[in-house]
């Protein structure tokens, strides 16, 4: 593999939303997958544990997941400077307890 793969749950509106976004300016430099069609061959972890938070594997094959994987997504794009900020050692407390409050909303309503 020589891409950076990001899994989405296609069935979440806000999340085909933002893979769409995100598809607009990554070209093909990212490849996306929808969970709910993946091969059941496909190497991946379980589909209930891609669906509880955001998942991407690297091209070097490592796995990374929550805002960490938001933001590697976003990498392929001009904005990955923007991106970058939200891991900063002084914002990145902040961004990623935002980012879970988020999942939590994402599940209760889904």
């Amino acid at each position: 593999m020589d891409k950076d793969t990001l899994y989405y749950d296609g069935a979440c509106p806000l999340c085909r939303a933002e893979v769409g976004k995100l598809s607009k300016f990554t070209g093909d430099a990212l490849v996306v997958k929808n969970i709910h069609d993946l091969d059941k061959a496909e190497a991946a972890p379980s589909k209930a544990l891609l669906l509880s938070r955001l998942h991407l594997k690297t091209a070097d094959g490592e796995w990374i997941t929550g805002l960490r994987a938001n933001i590697r997504a976003w990498h392929h794009t001009p904005f990955r400077y923007l991106w970058r900020m939200l891991d900063w050692p002084l914002i990145s407390p902040v961004s990623h307890w935002f980012y879970e409050l988020w999942l939590r909303q994402r599940k209760s309503s889904g």
